[in-house]
């Protein structure tokens, strides 16, 4: 075989390894894929505050408990999840400036699952069950006073808890 002959099958092997080679760096670069970030040795992470405040499109939105190792996802499952309208591609953290407090997100009795009523001084898992049952049976509160009317919760606990709760309207 002759030079001249050999040019031919090393100029289409050539291009083919070529297009190969593009294909697999193309491929690897996505900008579909989820990108990762890490942090190298020898960074050292901020110190994790003891909760943080998720607001906006998630059903339940509020303080919640942050500790070393959360995602961004667990924390808005956290906070029920986004929203039918809410867009779960955005996200938004804001961190405040030293003296810069959130306030603290009411607890809606008609919406909340008996996990975040259990959370709420005095309430525990007895009464957090005893109040869903009570919206089960009797529909929405349409007021905080009707709170008294659950088995187990009185003035006094009702008095405890009351800027902590609410009761959104619906529309």
């Amino acid at each position: 075989m002759t030079m001249s002959k050999l040019w031919t099958p090393l100029t289409i092997l050539l291009m083919v390894i070529i297009a190969v080679a593009s294909i697999i760096a193309w491929s690897r670069f996505n900008a579909s894929q989820a990108a990762e970030i890490s942090i190298a040795d020898g960074y050292s992470t901020p110190e994790i505050p003891g909760e943080i405040y998720i607001g906006g499109a998630v059903v339940s939105p509020g303080c919640y408990p942050l500790e070393a190792g959360d995602t961004v996802e667990a924390l808005i499952q956290a906070a029920g999840g986004v929203t039918a309208s809410g867009d779960g591609k955005v996200t938004t953290l804001y961190i405040g400036e030293a003296g810069d407090e959130a306030a603290p997100q009411k607890i809606d009795l008609n919406r909340a699952e008996s996990w975040l009523l259990e959370a709420l001084p005095g309430i525990g898992e007895e009464r957090a069950q005893a109040i869903t049952d009570y919206r089960s049976e009797h529909g929405p509160f349409r007021s905080i006073n009707e709170l008294t009317k659950v088995s187990g919760i009185g003035a006094k606990t009702l008095e405890q808890i009351e800027p902590l709760i609410t009761v959104a309207s619906r529309s």
